[in-house]
């Protein structure tokens, strides 16, 4: 299972929900407060961070900018608010997956398990990419551009890699957020036009004058050689 570090100023939820979660196989730390929890981060890297967003020192969307600025950890944030907008917004900040409360404790270790497979269990047996002069190793995650290495979030790992698995095809937004962000519904199309923005810019391209991620209008994205 998973290290898991709990950000929880809730004594009953922090208490009930860390043993469950031990029960569970994991192995749980956890904090009442949010500058406790980034010092945490930092400290103890954990595999896995749960994040309430209502801390009493600080504001969870603070601590999840403050988390991001030093780990990669996946997030999964327990929020009030479903709304489409809030969930869009929290993944644009950096958040991995979500739990609308109240949320029972099988719940929160699905969203775990469901998580670490998707950064990084399903990768083991994939083999190398190459298009034109772009590598993706999804084993070592490592990304080279004409042999150079080339350093890239969690995230804008995870868009390429599933552009990668389909090299030449067209990829619609709504598969690359069900894939990348565990989201199957639409709505989210900024989430994904600002991570390939990103993503761009770190591959030496634009989209007015892409080499490697490709739009599509009206349909998406495809991964492919230029020319």
């Amino acid at each position: 299972m998973a290290r898991v570090l709990l950000i929880e100023d809730d004594d009953a939820i922090r208490t009930s929900l860390g043993k469950a979660l031990t029960a569970a196989g994991h192995v749980v730390s956890a904090v009442a407060a949010g500058a406790d929890g980034v010092a945490a981060v930092a400290r103890d890297k954990p595999e896995v961070l749960l994040l309430d967003l209502g801390l009493p020192d600080l504001d969870g969307r603070d601590v999840l900018a403050m988390v991001r600025s030093v780990s990669d950890v996946p997030v999964i944030v327990a929020t009030a608010r479903d709304d489409d907008a809030s969930v869009v917004r929290l993944l644009d900040a950096g958040a991995d997956d979500y739990v609308i409360k109240p949320f029972s404790a099988a719940q929160m270790d699905a969203r775990i398990r469901a998580v670490l497979r998707r950064l990084g269990q399903d990768q083991q047996g994939e083999s190398t990419v190459e298009v034109g002069g772009l590598r993706i190793d999804p084993r070592s995650r490592e990304v080279t551009v004409d042999g150079a290495a080339v350093e890239l979030t969690r995230k804008e790992f995870d868009l390429l890699l599933a552009l990668s698995r389909r090299p030449g095809a067209v990829v619609t937004k709504r598969e690359l957020l069900a894939e990348v962000w565990g989201l199957p519904w639409g709505g989210g199309d900024r989430t994904v036009d600002v991570h390939l923005s990103w993503l761009r810019r770190k591959l030496g391209e634009t989209a007015a004058e892409p080499r490697f991620l490709h739009s599509v209008r009206g349909v998406g994205i495809k991964l492919a050689a230029d020319g």
